[in-house]
C-alpha cells in the first residue's frame, strides 16, 4: 500500500513539473482530468518494480531534476515488447553496446529524460523512466 501511495505522490509530482505558467489570479486546484489509458500500466509496473527492489535515484543537469527508475524482469520486458510497433512508427529503435533499445520518442544526444527500453537478445531486459521532479528533488 505505502508503494501505491509513493507512486501516486511521484505522478503528482510529474504532473506538476509539466503544468503551464500560472495566469494571474488565484490558483485553482480543481483535479486534473485524466482518461483511459491503458499504456501507463507499462510505467506503473516499471515504477513498482523499481521501487521494490530499490533501483531509483536523481538525475540532473542545470535545469531539470528527474527522478529515474530503472526496472528489469517481466515488466522490463512487456515494456520493450510494447515499445516495438511505437518504435518502428517514431523511428526510436537503435543498437548499441550489444543491445537494442526502444524508447519513447527518438534519441536526439543521450539517454537525459528520455524513457527507454532494452535488451541483449537473450533475455536482459532493463527500462529507465525518469520523471520531470522540478526543484523540491534537489538536495
Amino acid at each position: 500500500m505505502r508503494r501505491l501511495a509513493a507512486l501516486a505522490a511521484l505522478f503528482s509530482l510529474a504532473a506538476c513539473a509539466h503544468a503551464p505558467e500560472p495566469a494571474a489570479g488565484p490558483a485553482d486546484f480543481t483535479p486534473v482530468a485524466t482518461e483511459s489509458a491503458p499504456r501507463a500500466r507499462l510505467y506503473a509496473d516499471c515504477i513498482a518494480e523499481a521501487v521494490a527492489a530499490d533501483r531509483y535515484g536523481r538525475a540532473h543537469d542545470d535545469s531539470t531534476e528527474m527522478v529515474v527508475f530503472t526496472c528489469t524482469g517481466a515488466p522490463a520486458r512487456a515494456f520493450y515488447e510494447a515499445l516495438g510497433p511505437w518504435s518502428a512508427q517514431v523511428g526510436s529503435e537503435s543498437r548499441a553496446d550489444g543491445r537494442t533499445f526502444r524508447s519513447t520518442n527518438p534519441v536526439q544526444r543521450d539517454l537525459f529524460g528520455v524513457d527507454v527500453c532494452s535488451t541483449d537478445g537473450s533475455g536482459d531486459y532493463r527500462c529507465v523512466v525518469s520523471l520531470n521532479a522540478g526543484a523540491f528533488l534537489a538536495p
